[in-house]
């Protein structure tokens, strides 16, 4: 047993300074510079196999030479042998050595690596007599040393917040949480395609805007030195997704990094990802059926399946989905008929009765919008489409013809997660700058959520903008719905989080 594992052994029994571990690596690696062995200098390894080739074409590589490379996870040593598993992207795979077959110096090798390292082998390819397929090590080489001792696989990395700081660590000794955003890059992969083969065409729109709008949100500010003025990351790319509509596009979409300046939950990252369609001559129920295609076809593509598993229940994205009035669902499940409420007070007097919590100054839009988050959607567990939103909650949106109160917009609501946003985008220009002001007052009034005035696109619109349905889908949230998450900090590699000073 080297020194390390003398280590872990007295680590089981009392706490042993992580430092301790570092500078007995860190004299290895001395050790191995002084003897001209500096796996640092090494530039490449060429490998003829993956782990998981090796398992899946064992019936041809029986008795073959390989090459392959990966993270030394764990060593068992049995007196003169010793196995060990090496992990590459494609999963794990044993390797074996014997030191009658490789000799005294590559044994002592293979025994003086420490878990974390990254080694090459060269082998071949057998079956055990417990029936695991592995390696027999033939030659060894360290690639890369690892100075840090990876978290104990039982009693290691269980703090979720530092597995959120140091995803690489998560990502080594926990690899269901690989399979996470595998998915994630499945579901994207498949979106991009099914739009890219319907006649979509795939764009790139400002991150740094000089009026931030396409959404209800708090922007980040940021200034730009030469040209002297205040710009502000995006929170969303709508606006100019549409002023592409009106210079002659009829298909296109964006898959965005969006940035709105509020506060952190399981549900909300201050950066997120969102793909926006925009799709001229059609209106939201067009784009209704349009969301049923990319969401079931990317649970499809990434699980092989659009039935999932939650907390007891199975939830189906397969199309149809329920359609249902916005002001109906929220009576019936609240109580509060806002249908037949028009004043500012007396919305709130009838949230306040249902057990919703409203300021004073919260305006009918406003108050709406909270009874919809208390009683509505965390109810909603199989795929929902909550349809004709409030003008006052819609400032982009198309009002009904029939129910001018009311806007062609609808929400998509899944396993209680709001995924997706979509209207018939309001192309009257008139009726858009109207909707600015409204938007200006609140602003004025302290809302610094309110949408700002933008003269250039109502411009835009007044060039002409034909009908059009518009969508935006949270890519986070789904992958939240599509690998069982409860945060969504689960699902972004790299997730924001308050500075540890």
């Amino acid at each position: 047993m080297n020194q390390e594992g003398a280590l872990v052994q007295q680590v089981q029994e009392q706490p042993v300074d992580e430092n301790e571990f570092m500078r007995l690596r860190q004299e290895k690696l001395s050790s191995l510079k002084s003897a001209g062995l500096d796996p640092f200098q090494v530039t490449q390894f060429e490998r003829t196999h993956q782990a998981q080739e090796v398992y899946e074409n064992f019936e041809s590589l029986e008795g073959e030479p390989v090459v392959i490379a990966g993270r030394l996870t764990a060593k068992r040593e049995h007196g003169k042998a010793c196995f060990a598993d090496l992990r590459d992207e494609s999963g794990r795979i044993q390797i074996y050595a014997k030191v009658d077959d490789i000799g005294e110096e590559r044994f002592a090798a293979l025994l003086d690596l420490d878990i974390g390292d990254f080694i090459g082998v060269r082998g071949t390819v057998f079956r055990t007599r417990r029936g695991e397929v592995s390696v027999s090590l033939t030659e060894l080489q360290l690639l890369s040393k690892s100075l840090r001792p990876l978290p104990e696989k039982w009693h290691g990395l269980r703090d979720v917040e530092l597995r959120y700081r140091q995803r690489y660590v998560d990502l080594i000794v926990n690899p269901e949480v690989r399979d996470v955003f595998v998915k994630r890059s499945l579901a994207i992969r498949a979106i991009r395609k099914h739009l890219d083969e319907r006649g979509f065409l795939e764009v790139e729109t400002p991150m740094l805007q000089p009026i931030p709008g396409g959404a209800v949100a708090r922007p980040f500010v940021t200034h730009h030195n030469a040209l002297d003025m205040n710009l502000y990351l995006r929170i969303a790319p709508e606006l100019y997704l549409k002023r592409l509509i009106v210079g002659g596009f009829e298909k296109v979409y964006e898959i965005n990094r969006n940035f709105r300046n509020e506060g952190v939950s399981t549900r909300h990252n201050p950066e997120f990802t969102m793909i926006e369609v925009y799709w001229a001559y059609v209106n939201y129920e067009s784009i209704m059926e349009l969301t049923e295609e990319l969401v079931a076809g990317a649970a499809t593509h990434a699980l092989g399946t659009t039935a999932i598993e939650w907390d007891g229940q199975t939830i189906d994205l397969q199309p149809p989905w329920r359609r249902v009035p916005l002001y109906g669902v929220i009576e019936e499940l609240s109580g509060v008929d806002f249908a037949s409420i028009h004043g500012d007070e007396e919305a709130r007097d009838a949230a306040r009765s249902a057990g919703v919590k409203v300021r004073d100054d919260d305006d009918f839009a406003k108050v709406v919008d909270e009874t919809l988050k208390k009683h509505v959607v965390p109810r909603v567990m199989q795929p929902t489409f909550l349809v004709d939103y409030p003008v006052e909650l819609s400032p982009l949106a198309k009002r009904k013809p029939e129910e001018p109160r009311l806007t062609e917009r609808f929400q998509a609501v899944v396993r209680g997660l709001e995924l997706a946003n979509a209207f018939s985008e309001l192309n009257d220009p008139i009726d858009q700058r109207e909707r600015f002001i409204a938007q200006q007052q609140k602003r004025a009034g302290g809302d610094d959520e309110a949408h700002p005035m933008d003269e250039d696109f109502i411009c835009a619109l007044e060039y002409g903008m034909p009908p059009t349905g518009g969508l935006g889908i949270g890519i986070d949230r789904l992958v939240m719905v599509l690998t069982n998450a409860e945060s969504i900090r689960d699902v972004i590699l790299f997730p924001q989080m308050r500075s540890e000073s």
